[in-house]
């Protein structure tokens, strides 16, 4: 499995925490950063993140800024991305079981170190159980317009 990071500079330490657990989990990730806390536009990040996955460079993507919002939003405009947005484990398996999510959004104003470390390992374990789900998630892509099942 390889994962894509990112994050603006209201995520960086979290997104450090994050690839630590990646690291232990034995996951192969890249970062596209941003590197500092000087403030950065977060769509600069969530873009290439998003159109990488889209594409299958990535299998998942995690991105990370004060909220997880704007990442959120900014990732959601790519065709064929389905970001959700998490502050709990319950929603984090769900989003992967129910929905396919295959990007994470964070927010390091919200969640601690500790409970991040817990989300991204629930979410990275689940998997889509299709079925019904899979109709869902395709009606989802047929909004975008974009055809892809």
């Amino acid at each position: 499995m390889r994962i894509l990071l990112g994050s603006d500079h209201g995520g960086i330490r979290l997104k450090e925490e994050i690839k630590n657990l990646l690291r232990e989990m034995g996951l192969e990730y890249d970062d596209v950063g941003c590197d500092c806390e000087s403030s950065v536009d977060y769509p600069d990040y969530a873009r290439p993140v998003a159109e990488k996955v889209a594409q299958g460079e990535y299998d998942l993507g995690i991105l990370i800024c004060g909220t997880g919002i704007g990442m959120s939003i900014s990732a959601n405009k790519v065709k064929g991305i389905r970001c959700a947005v998490v502050s709990d484990e319950f929603s984090a398996r769900m989003s992967r079981e129910h929905n396919n999510a295959n990007i994470l959004a964070l927010g390091e104003r919200v969640i601690g170190p500790d409970l991040a470390r817990s989300i991204v390992r629930t979410w990275l374990t689940a998997e889509f159980q299709g079925g019904r789900h899979a109709r869902r998630v395709a009606k989802i892509h047929e909004l975008e317009g974009s055809g892809v099942k």
